[in-house]
């Protein structure tokens, strides 16, 4: 079994730039998603309502899912341009699969680019992995996870 070497280079090289236009992404977004929070910052303090908390948390949990669907049909694109799939919907949907890692296997890339597909898997679990992060600091930072009942003062 020989090693095709172009095609390896290939793949490394566009999924190398795939990785760095999504993490832009992604970075630009919750840093905008942050700007959004700290010129609203009044409104997330322990004493603001529980209403306009829901709705700010509820907005930055609508912004990190349009960033990955950003980020997915980037791909989509990507995969599309490489005429690996014959429509949008089918390259969306191999996308899709793939930035989640759930990767069902009923639509497959060609070998040429298969490794694209599972660059794409690992981009998506540590952007996923980050959002998480970020999330976790917005609930933490609004105290919205502070219960009387966690600290025994029921």
């Amino acid at each position: 079994m020989s090693t095709d070497i172009p095609s390896l280079l290939s793949n490394l090289a566009l999924g190398t730039a795939m990785s760095i236009v999504t993490v832009l992404i992604h970075f630009w977004g919750l840093l905008y998603l942050n700007h959004l929070m700290h010129r609203h910052r009044a409104r997330l303090r322990p004493l603001a309502s529980h209403g306009r908390q829901a709705f700010v948390l509820l907005i930055v949990v609508l912004g990190i899912f349009a960033l990955h669907t950003l980020e997915i049909w980037c791909y989509a694109v990507v995969f599309l341009w490489l005429d690996e799939f014959a429509s949008f919907e089918a390259a969306l949907y191999f996308s899709i699969s793939s930035y989640t890692t759930v990767g069902f296997g009923d639509l497959v890339m060609s070998p040429r680019w298969r490794l694209l597909s599972a660059i794409e898997s690992t981009n998506g679990w540590i952007l996923f992995a980050w959002s998480t992060a970020f999330l976790l600091t917005v609930t933490t930072r609004m105290k919205l996870l502070n219960h009387e009942w966690v600290d025994g003062n029921e």
